[in-house]
């Protein structure tokens, strides 16, 4: 019989809040990670600090916010009111305190709870606050929220506001790094939801006159745009709307009080619904919701009193109440489009005519389809579940319509060897594996109809279940695992081909990444090194005199599963795949993917020459 286990008074155990955050990250701040994606939690400590900036300039208080990222130190600096003197400690340090539960001073806030900087605080190893305000300065200095230093208020002549910086602490976050690109991406979207704040990061401007229309111009090219886009502005509600010409799926970006719902939510779902009620009763025509809403591509911006969030993160709207008197938040949403994107398009006959068009070529194409996706959905289905070519996570396992996690995580290997590596290796809990069988095709200037006629491309898409929408993606982080030589280098551009023709808003959103795994082993009788580069291995090897053994790895399935956990755990090293907004997807898979060009052969002899030369130089 198993030996009881003890639960006397010494099992009870309270934590302090610093404790409880340190313990516990992934309750405050979501996924860790390296920085390698923006939904990493050296981002979201950003977030937290930024969004109190924001929130002093919505109530009318500074136009302008500072932030540096200077190697691990960042820096965030607002013109707004300043914290309360006597309060600059206790707002930074202890639970549930702020200015955020009095509805009086902020009415439509993004963090309501009291916790961001003192989760920022609690794990960062250093973090400071200063506050300026009538014409006098407090500030506090800590270290894994223990308070180390602190000044009175005391007489100053600095500008009102309050400055915050931050390391974070290396104990939690591992080898990480700042990525420019996905801090202007934030920074940006908090631009484009509050026209006439300017943000400067690292000396660069950044600042949007025209909010949601601005967003939807950076991030689609004016090319692919099937009419001008429909801007619509009410109080407390900005949409944001146009088709795309050559993209098959919806697009959306949301938000709440000025957060990035990546996840959607109430009002996502509602902005849904209403745009097809509204097209529907336009048209007079009962079409298809999947035919109204193929290849949109839109923004959606409300703002709610106390919202109600289904985690710290704040990725997906719970709130079904604006709050106050106003109505339910799918009765706003849905009387707001009815009406207004109902009177622009009686006024804007082109767009109206456009957009009927695209719905008529959707339906005719879903028409011609209907058979095959029914085989191929009914084929999907039993091989995801039943065979070895999905290895699903114990998070969703064999649910193909259950919420992602943020750190879930679909690996997509080569062949059997290299994917039973991984599949031994990995986190079950999170991390799933899809095998290929052969080179993928390549899918440019191919129909939607290829993706449910090819085995290999049908089955990774219901495996990610993102054939209606990216909004229903299962992992948050899908990572090509191909070898280092050519092969492996050309199945993973024909995967990012694949995504790009039929998916592109997984990449623009940032879900794509190149797994790197190491090409050398250096090793002694006491160490061993993994390199990822001749360089790396250079090093080793004089680390490691006298004569160390070198092992070149030629493949993924020459790397052990023992070996493998280690480069696809804690130390995990991903490459963000994105995209250049100054080149357009059909300029893009024309130039890399299309027939034999000779300005791509120029490209490559070019390229060729810079690396022979570099190879020189070393």
């Amino acid at each position: 019989m198993a030996q009881e286990t003890k639960y006397t008074e010494d099992n009870i155990r309270s934590l302090d809040w610093k404790e409880h955050i340190r313990m516990r990250p992934g309750m405050y701040i979501g996924k860790l990670g390296d920085g390698s994606s923006p939904d990493d939690g050296i981002y979201i400590l950003l977030k937290e600090v930024l969004d109190n900036s924001i929130d002093e300039y919505v109530m009318g208080a500074g136009k302008t916010i500072e932030i540096s990222i200077q190697s691990d130190k960042v820096t965030v600096r607002d013109y707004g009111r300043g914290i309360p003197l006597g309060k600059v400690v206790d707002v930074v340090s202890k639970m549930n305190t702020g200015g955020k539960y009095d509805s009086k001073a902020f009415k439509k806030s993004v963090g309501l709870n009291g916790v961001g900087t003192k989760a920022v605080n609690a794990l960062s190893a250093y973090f400071r606050v200063e506050s300026n305000r009538e014409g006098k300065s407090a500030s506090a200095e800590f270290e894994l929220g223990e308070l180390t230093n602190q000044e009175l208020p005391e007489e100053s002549s600095r500008r009102k506001g309050t400055k915050v910086s931050f390391i974070p602490d290396t104990e939690i976050f591992k080898k990480y790094k700042y990525r420019n690109e996905y801090v202007a991406k934030m920074l940006k979207n908090y631009v484009y939801l509050n026209p006439g704040l300017t943000i400067v990061f690292n000396g660069e401007k950044y600042f949007s006159e025209n909010g949601l229309k601005d967003l939807l111009e950076e991030n689609t090219n004016e090319s692919d745009m099937l009419y001008p886009i429909i801007h619509l502005r009410g109080e407390d509600i900005e949409v944001a709307i146009t088709h795309s010409k050559t993209q098959y799926s919806e697009e959306y970006h949301s938000f709440v009080n000025g957060q990035n719902t990546t996840q959607g939510g109430t009002h996502l779902a509602a902005f849904r619904e209403a745009l097809v009620k509204t097209i529907r009763e336009f048209y007079g025509k009962n079409f298809d919701a999947s035919d109204i809403r193929k290849s949109i591509i839109s923004a959606v911006s409300i703002k709610v009193m106390e919202p109600v969030f289904e985690s710290q993160t704040k990725t997906k709207l719970g709130s079904t109440d604006m709050g106050g008197d106003l109505p339910t938040v799918r009765t706003f949403i849905n009387e707001f489009v009815k009406r207004r994107l109902d009177n622009y398009l009686h006024k804007h006959s082109e767009a109206a005519e456009a957009i009927q068009r695209k719905i008529l070529q959707a339906e005719k194409e879903r028409k011609e389809l209907s058979g095959i996706r029914k085989i191929a959905r009914e084929r999907a289905k039993k091989a995801s579940l039943h065979n070895k070519k999905l290895r699903d996570c114990r998070v969703h396992f064999g649910d193909l319509k259950k919420d992602r996690r943020l750190d879930t995580t679909l690996f997509i290997t080569e062949g059997d060897s290299a994917s039973g590596s991984i599949t031994k290796s990995r986190d079950v809990n999170t991390q799933a594996v899809f095998s290929l069988k052969g080179k993928p095709l390549n899918s440019y200037g191919l129909s939607k109809k290829i993706v449910y006629e090819n085995e290999e491309f049908n089955l990774l898409q219901a495996a990610l279940n993102i054939e209606e929408s990216i909004e229903d993606l299962r992992y948050n982080n899908i990572v090509i695992a191909t070898d280092a030589d050519v092969d492996g280098m050309h199945i993973r551009l024909l995967l990012i081909t694949f995504f790009l023709q039929f998916f592109p808003e997984v990449i623009k959103e940032g879900h794509l990444y190149i797994l790197q795994t190491p090409l050398f082993r250096v090793r002694n009788k006491k160490e061993t090194i993994y390199c990822y580069s001749d360089h790396e291995k250079v090093n080793a090897i004089e680390k490691l005199k006298p004569k160390p053994e070198i092992t070149r790895f030629k493949g993924l399935g020459e790397i052990s599963p023992d070996e493998f956990k280690f480069f696809i755990g804690d130390d995990i090293r991903l490459d963000p795949v994105m995209l250049d907004k100054n080149m357009s997807i059909e300029e893009l898979l024309q130039f890399y993917m299309g027939k034999n060009t000779p300005s791509r052969q120029e490209f490559i002899i070019n390229n060729l020459k810079v690396e022979l030369d570099k190879i020189e130089d070393y």
